[in-house]
C-alpha cells in the first residue's frame, strides 16, 4: 500500500494527487480524510509512507520538472525510482495556472551526487516518454524577464536557408552544410558564407515564397502571449536572415530581432552577406545588450535554441534551454525540451515561481 500524507492543503502535492487520480489507470486510489491511499502496489517504491510534515518549500533545493501529455502517477513514480540513487525526492507538487495541455509536476529534490546527470535524465526521459528538466534555479513568471530565441528550427520549424536553397536548385548541397554547422562540426561564419554563396543569382522572389510559407513552431503563439502578459520581453537572435527575422518579430509582436542581411542587387541574390555576420558571440552580446536596455536582471534571462551556434548565448543567460536540439547542445544546455512545443518552457517557469496563496 502506498500512503501519501500532506500536512496542508496549501501544499500542492495533494492537488497533484487529486488531479492525477482521475487517470483511469489509478482508479483504485481513494481518499481517507487528508490522506490518499492506494491498494495498488508500487514495486520498488520506498518508503511506504511519504510525509511532508514540516517541509520548508522556501528552502534551497534543486527541482526536477516532469511533464507530458497523459502524465500519470505511474510515470511520475517510475521516473522518481529511476533516479532515486542520484536524487532524493522531498516533495511532489502539481504545476498550476499554466495554459498548457497535459500535466506537469515539480519534484523538490536533494542531490545525492555531484556528477553530471544530463545523460541519465536523457535516458529516463526517452524510456518513459516524458520531458524531464533538472535545475537549481530558474527565472520566475512573477517578475519581468527576457527571452531571446534562435529563429530557424526554434521560432519556426524549418531552416530558412535550406528552404531558399531548395527553390534555387541547390538544396542538397546547402542542407548538408547546414546540418554540420548546427552540430558544431564547422565554423559558423565560414559555413554561412559558403551556403549563401550557393544562392548567387537566385531571384529575390524566392525569399517571398519562403516567407509566405514559414511554419511557426508549435506553442510559440501561446508562449509569446503568456510571457507578454507577465511583462516579459521577447526577441530573436538568429544566424539566419533579417528578411525573415524582422517579419516574424512584427508578426509575433516581439521586442526586437537581430540577424544577417542578404545582399540583393537588381532583384538577385549576390551570394554575399551584407556587413558582419551574426555568429555565436553576437547572439550572446545581443542577449546582454537587450537585458540592459530593458532593465532586466541577470537572473531573469533565458536563451533558447537548437544548434551549436546558440551555446554561447545560452551560457550568457540565467537559463539556457536546448529546444529539439542536437546532442552536442543538449549535453551543454541547462535544460532540454526534447519533444514538446515551444511553450513547454512555461512548465519550468511555473516551477520556479512561488505558488499563490
Amino acid at each position: 500500500m502506498f500512503e501519501f500524507s500532506p500536512h496542508s492543503k496549501q501544499l500542492a502535492s495533494s492537488l497533484f494527487l487529486e488531479r492525477l487520480i482521475a487517470d483511469q489507470t489509478f482508479n483504485q486510489f481513494h481518499f481517507i480524510n487528508d490522506r490518499i491511499v492506494s491498494t495498488v502496489a508500487h514495486e520498488g517504491f520506498s518508503p511506504s509512507k511519504l510525509s511532508l510534515q514540516g517541509f520548508d518549500l522556501s528552502a534551497e533545493h534543486s527541482s526536477v520538472v516532469i511533464f507530458a501529455e497523459g502524465l500519470s502517477l505511474a510515470k511520475v513514480f517510475a521516473v522518481s525510482m529511476a533516479f532515486s540513487d542520484k536524487l532524493n525526492v522531498l516533495c511532489y507538487q502539481i504545476l498550476r495556472d499554466v495554459p498548457l495541455t497535459g500535466a506537469g509536476v515539480v519534484l523538490r529534490v536533494e542531490r545525492e551526487s555531484t556528477e553530471d546527470l544530463r545523460p541519465l535524465l536523457e535516458r529516463i526521459a526517452t524510456e518513459h516518454a516524458v520531458e524531464i528538466c533538472l535545475f537549481s534555479s530558474a527565472p520566475r513568471l512573477d517578475e519581468p524577464g527576457l527571452l531571446v530565441m534562435d529563429m530557424d528550427s526554434t521560432v519556426i520549424s524549418v531552416e530558412c536557408i535550406d528552404e531558399i536553397a531548395k527553390l534555387a536548385g541547390v538544396g542538397d548541397e546547402v542542407s548538408t552544410v547546414t546540418a554540420k554547422a548546427m552540430q558544431g562540426k564547422l565554423d559558423f561564419e565560414e559555413s554561412l558564407r559558403s551556403r549563401v554563396g550557393c544562392l548567387k543569382g537566385a531571384n529575390e522572389d524566392i525569399l517571398q515564397q519562403v516567407r509566405r510559407a514559414l511554419p511557426l513552431m508549435p506553442g510559440v503563439l501561446n508562449l509569446v502571449k503568456f510571457l507578454k502578459q507577465h511583462q516579459w520581453k521577447l526577441a530573436i537572435a538568429s544566424g539566419g536572415f533579417t528578411y525573415f527575422a524582422d517579419y516574424l518579430a512584427d508578426r509575433l509582436e516581439l521586442d526586437g530581432a537581430v540577424a544577417n542581411e542578404l545582399e540583393i542587387i537588381d532583384g538577385k541574390l549576390t551570394g554575399q552577406v551584407s556587413g558582419s555576420v551574426v555568429d555565436a558571440q553576437v547572439k550572446a552580446a545581443t542577449l546582454l545588450e537587450m537585458a540592459n536596455e530593458f532593465d532586466v536582471t541577470d537572473c531573469q534571462t533565458i536563451a533558447m535554441g537548437d544548434g551549436a551556434n546558440d551555446l554561447v548565448m545560452m551560457n550568457a543567460a540565467a537559463l539556457g534551454v536546448a529546444f529539439h536540439a542536437k546532442p552536442v547542445v543538449r549535453a551543454q544546455a541547462d535544460i532540454s525540451i526534447r519533444n514538446g512545443g515551444l511553450d513547454s518552457l512555461l512548465w519550468v517557469l511555473a516551477a520556479a515561481t512561488p505558488s499563490r496563496k
